[in-house]
């Protein structure tokens, strides 16, 4: 059985140890989609660091539909936040480019502009930048390599779906923001539609091994296995000295 909270108090803890030996004072940079991810994970560093030590990002590219969520969010938790609108930047990468980029750079290159930007942010902060993703996504490579899989210190990356929104529930965040239907935000499908299958289906089969269909677990084994490397150090060559 999944105790949500001893796993929250530890969370907890484990981020004001981070703090304590990697930038003490320093303050958690959070980029806020509107999602429950980037909800919990900025109520976990308010919770552990005090919301005066919180700041979010909200990076819209253009238009975003949901963008009222995220704005819920650093109100509820009352964390000082910035509106960051990467339109023009992702624009200029892509006018600047003189060939066709395919379609998976076009869909990757918005999360890799939104990293680069909470950095800016957080080294003119005194931050820290918190990665949201959770085991679930990572499990089967559903986060961008240097776009939303990079950051500082990853608080869920050892969480799955069904286990954060209980985590949600118990910071007191708003339901409609633990239980908003995940949307990539990037092709406007939900996450399941793009996975073929659903959280709960992937969840059970990571803390218990056990899947009803076939097929789905050979799609959710080969994505993990083709994924693995996404969550390894970049190979490097080691001279003989």
């Amino acid at each position: 059985m999944f105790d949500a909270e001893k796993v929250k108090d530890g969370c907890v803890q484990w981020i004001r140890d981070f703090f304590e030996e990697n930038g003490k004072g320093c303050n958690a940079v959070v980029g806020i989609s509107g999602g429950k991810d980037s909800s919990i994970v900025a109520a976990l560093c308010v919770e552990a660091l005090g919301k005066d030590r919180v700041i979010g990002v909200l990076m819209p590219n253009g238009e975003q539909h949901d963008i009222d969520m995220a704005k819920l969010l650093v109100e509820h938790l009352g964390i000082k936040h910035y509106v960051v609108n990467i339109k023009d930047a992702v624009d200029g990468v892509k006018n600047a480019i003189p060939f066709e980029l395919s379609t998976q750079s076009v869909t990757n290159l918005p999360p890799r502009i939104r990293m680069a930007t909470l950095y800016a942010v957080s080294q003119s902060h005194n931050g820290r930048v918190a990665n949201t993703c959770n085991l679930s996504e990572d499990w089967v490579g559903y986060a961008t390599r240097y776009g939303d899989a990079a950051g500082d210190f990853s608080p869920c990356s050892h969480i799955t779906v069904q286990e954060m929104k209980e985590i949600g529930r118990l910071l007191g965040l708003p339901d409609v923001l633990v239980d908003k239907v995940p949307i990539d935000g990037l092709c406007g499908k939900t996450d399941e539609d793009n996975l073929g299958f659903t959280y709960a289906v992937l969840d059970r089969y990571i803390r218990t091994g056990e899947i009803d269909d076939p097929e789905t677990k050979e799609k959710i084994d080969r994505m993990h296995r083709n994924n693995l490397f996404k969550l390894k150090m970049m190979p490097s060559y080691e001279p003989e000295v």
